[in-house]
């Protein structure tokens, strides 16, 4: 089976350009420069604070090199009721947020 084309090209609908368009609101008109905005002293204490996060380091390496030597030396000592007791708070928090 072939498909021919008919050789005529489709015009895009110029139906929405025609159309003019309405603010928003119809209530309210907006004229350039005359808005102000005014930011809270919270929103200035978040910068701070995004500020700072964005400053520490995600991995604390004086902390990984010191589990790596004792890792190498047989030294390191694994707490499985620690890390158990650790992995039951989180999934509680977690439940506790669902709610």
């Amino acid at each position: 089976m072939k498909i021919e084309s008919s050789g005529k090209a489709i015009a895009p609908s110029t139906a929405a350009e025609a159309r003019p368009r309405s603010p928003a609101n119809p209530g309210t008109t907006v004229s350039a420069g005359t808005e102000k905005v005014q930011l809270s002293s919270l929103s200035s204490s978040l910068a701070k604070a995004e500020a700072s996060i964005a400053q520490a380091p995600v991995v604390d390496t004086q902390r990984v090199e010191e589990i790596k030597q004792a890792i190498a030396k047989g030294e390191f000592k694994i707490d499985a009721g620690r890390i158990a007791d650790g992995l039951i708070d989180s999934v509680r928090e977690m439940l506790a947020g669902q709610r």
